[in-house]
């Protein structure tokens, strides 16, 4: 598994860190892994945020490394969250575990299911999509 610092904008950072603090959902596997990738993320501007980083905005695509199974959604904020057009909440376990990384990444994360490792296959903005791209491929 590769292991990477966290990119993150100065808005996402206070989002996760906030989130550690008062989230009563949080494993305590995900409170120490977060805790630890907080104290060595690289914090930037908005502006200067890399395009491939995932972050609010994104759409991304990911692989369960077990199962093969791919899934794309549009990460947002948790107020713009619809399950139904594959709009998720970055505060979602999901959104917390990728948020900061960039494709070729392999991520771990304590899923309500157990413990999944997820790979960032693609990252994008938002403003480059079609409502039509979101999709679950077997």
């Amino acid at each position: 598994m590769k292991i990477a610092q966290l990119i993150l904008s100065k808005n996402d950072f206070e989002l996760l860190q906030n989130h550690l603090n008062l989230s009563t959902k949080l494993s305590e596997f995900n409170k120490k892994k977060l805790s630890l990738e907080l104290k060595t993320a690289r914090v930037l501007k908005s502006d200067e945020m890399p395009e491939d980083v995932v972050s609010e905005n994104s759409y991304v695509e990911i692989e369960d490394t077990e199962s093969g199974q791919k899934y794309n959604f549009n990460l947002v904020s948790p107020n713009k969250a619809d399950y139904k057009t594959n709009k998720l909440s970055i505060l979602a376990p999901i959104g917390v575990a990728l948020l900061g990384y960039r494709p070729g990444i392999e991520v771990d994360w304590e899923m309500p299911t157990g413990l999944r490792t997820f790979r960032i296959v693609s990252v994008k903005r938002t403003s480059e999509l079609r409502p039509d791209s979101y999709r679950v491929e077997n």
